[in-house]
């Protein structure tokens, strides 16, 4: 149950700051938009730690909010040995992409974080052997398989390029991290010793000499 908990820390603290970052927009009346990713110019490389730290209004950080909490405590509960390697791999490859392919334009928010932690899980299950992490791929792709229709430039006013990006960032962590964290559990019956010696018992046919 503790673990349960404490995987949703990170991911709350995580949105917390946005939401401060947010109020601060809208008291001050200060706008940080021009603090996001600008393509291909010196002053844009700031945008690829600051992007998803910043949104246009209440409703863009809303709708990133659960998603954020619920997707990063997954993350943290069913994948805790790379979890944290996965997240820093998804925020700056995101920035960093988007800065060298993006169009010329400011890009924010944390659509791209989101769209690599739902790739991650989607795949993470897939690449590895394991039934449990398979379910997992299944329900994000029930509940979340609808987002992976922004990775195309529907809307000109959302940045696409931040979802498609943040989708591979998700990708190729979960391929390298393949290998990595703990392994499927197997079954007693599922090793061929374990047929001869169930629970660790000598079986019937050790105490006699079988003749052809």
């Amino acid at each position: 149950m503790m673990r349960l908990i404490n995987s949703f820390t990170y991911p709350f603290i995580f949105v917390s700051l946005l939401w401060i970052i947010m109020i601060f927009q809208v008291i001050s009346g200060i706008s940080l938009a021009d603090l996001g990713v600008f393509p291909r110019t010196l002053i844009g490389l700031r945008g690829i730690v600051l992007m998803p730290l910043i949104h246009a209004n209440y409703f863009h950080l809303w709708s990133n909010t659960f998603p954020l909490i619920i997707l990063g405590a997954s993350l943290n509960y069913f994948y805790p040995e790379v979890s944290g390697r996965t997240w820093i791999i998804i925020y700056l490859l995101t920035g960093i992409l988007v800065w060298l392919f993006a169009r010329p334009d400011v890009h924010i928010g944390a659509s791209g974080v989101i769209y690599g932690l739902a790739a991650f899980l989607f795949f993470g299950g897939l690449f590895r052997k394991d039934n449990r992490l398979k379910a997992i791929s299944l329900l994000i792709l029930i509940y979340y398989g609808g987002i992976f229709w922004g990775v195309f430039p529907i809307d000109p006013h959302i940045s696409w390029e931040g979802h498609l990006f943040g989708a591979f960032s998700g990708i190729f962590a979960a391929f390298i991290y393949r290998h990595k964290g703990s392994k499927p559990k197997k079954h007693d019956w599922e090793t061929a010793e374990n047929i001869h010696h169930d629970n660790g018992l000598p079986h019937i046919s050790d105490y006699f000499e079988l003749k052809p």
